[in-house]
């Protein structure tokens, strides 16, 4: 590529890098939010906690010499370049301001330049399923390099998040379906990159929890956040009434005290922190979310549908997103006090960020473009698009479905979990309307 050539790349790549930590640089600070203070305290506390990844936490320990600009810039730099290897991917490589076009577009009516500039490890969900897309139906469009990027993007996307990595998991165990229906279409061998890809991202949780807490360790939470929700849809509940006295449970004495809020047990609840929290409960609520699903079949099924289909609308932008994240700021004063000023001069610590007019856009495209998933993959099998444009609508509807279940069925439902998916249905929606657009365009003009 010659350096004419490489110029417009450079500037929309720039651009676009510059539009998606929009909302950092207007805040004047990375955005924060409640877990923040979780990721970053590992390192110095030499503990694991629940959904706390070390991995992102080091990623965020790495970028404190420059108040964490750094850990937002490779975010949005590399949200940048799976964006561009997408539109390679299909037939639409080769064109920067294409590229620059897009991420506007992503930036103007999705959620995605918050999750590019918060500090969190929300962003790579949505990497983590776009990369292993890539790797799995459409490698040939990518030389050896970038597979083995898209390779370590998908590893280190995992190891972020428990969650992430299951619904890596979904699309991998889709992807073997594929392959026993119709192997030409996805060989097994572009599964087993994924596999390793995945096995890589879990070798990796290991190493970093290892390092911080000298044990190998994966990072808390799973059947002890199943809790919450089984405790909000009154199951707990149930399960205690039908099994209490038990000396063995200590919640018995309780029962009547529990909370019917997930998010105020875990995180408001004195009960909660009598007992210990986590350290005290786990496996307890482990033992009583398991028991349970064993004892209440029906129920489970039932409650289990309805989070997971709340989940799935639960996709508004900005949650958490507060100026009252107190355990952040504290851990930032604790560990990082030469940031504590750059921080507090921040709008949003000083309470001037709202989502309320950006979810009167953000809010009903997320849900027009799940919508039209399933209208791409007909269109693609009819053969009125181009198939590689159902293949990704298909791919994110799983991911979706897939984030849905785990969030919302095996958690508890936020709008959250939902956000920070669903830019990928935008995305797919905004792709497959580029052709479409030049359709029209070339009868216009023949007209």
């Amino acid at each position: 590529m010659s350096a004419r050539d490489r110029a417009p790349w450079a500037l929309a790549i720039i651009l676009s890098i510059g539009l998606l930590v929009g909302p950092a640089l207007w805040n004047g600070f990375p955005l924060l939010q409640y877990d923040t203070g979780g990721y970053l305290a590992r390192w110095y506390e030499g503990t694991l906690v629940p959904s706390r990844a070390v991995v992102y936490g080091l990623m965020l320990n790495g970028g404190e010499f420059a108040a964490f600009w750094p850990v937002v810039i490779a975010q949005a730099a590399l949200t940048v370049w799976v964006v561009a290897l997408t539109l390679r991917a299909h037939g639409l490589g080769k064109r920067p301001w294409l590229v620059l076009g897009v991420v506007t577009t992503l930036t103007a009516i999705s959620t995605l330049p918050w999750l590019t500039s918060i500090l969190l490890t929300d962003i790579f969900s949505g990497l983590g399923v776009l990369a292993l897309y890539l790797l799995l139906l459409r490698p040939g469009h990518f030389n050896r390099s970038e597979r083995f990027a898209l390779i370590a993007l998908i590893a280190v996307s995992a190891a972020t998040h428990s969650a992430t990595i299951a619904i890596l998991l979904a699309l991998i165990l889709a992807g073997i379906v594929v392959w026993f229906v119709q192997p030409r279409q996805l060989p097994l061998a572009r599964i087993g990159n994924g596999v390793l890809a995945l096995t890589l991202g879990c070798l990796l949780v290991f190493v970093a929890d290892f390092a911080v807490a000298k044990r190998l360790a994966w990072t808390p939470g799973g059947f002890a956040l199943s809790f919450g929700r089984m405790l909000q849809d009154g199951i707990v509940n149930k399960y205690l009434d039908d099994h209490c006295p038990d000396p063995k449970l200590r919640l018995c004495a309780y029962k009547n005290q529990l909370p019917d809020d997930a998010d105020v047990w875990f995180w408001g609840s004195p009960l909660f922190d009598k007992l210990g929290r986590f350290a005290g409960l786990d496996q307890e609520m482990a033992d009583i979310a398991v028991a349970s699903v064993i004892d209440y079949p029906g129920l489970q099924v039932k409650t289990a549908a309805v989070a997971t289909a709340r989940q799935l609308i639960a996709v508004h932008t900005g949650e958490g997103v507060l100026n009252s994240i107190w355990h952040t700021y504290g851990t930032i004063k604790r560990f990082t006090p030469q940031l504590v000023a750059r921080m507090e001069a921040a709008r949003q610590q000083r309470g001037e960020m709202s989502f309320t007019v950006i979810n009167r856009l953000d809010y009903p495209v997320a849900l027009l473009s799940m919508a039209l998933l399933p209208v791409i993959v007909l269109l693609a099998w009819r053969r009125a698009i181009p198939p590689a444009f159902g293949d990704f609508a298909a791919v994110c509807a799983i991911a979706l479905i897939a984030n849905a279940f785990v969030c919302g069925a095996m958690s508890n439902p936020h709008d959250r979990y939902g956000a920070r998916l669903v830019w990928i249905a935008v995305l797919a929606v905004s792709v497959a309307l580029i052709p479409v657009a030049r359709r029209l365009r070339s009868s216009w003009i023949a007209v």
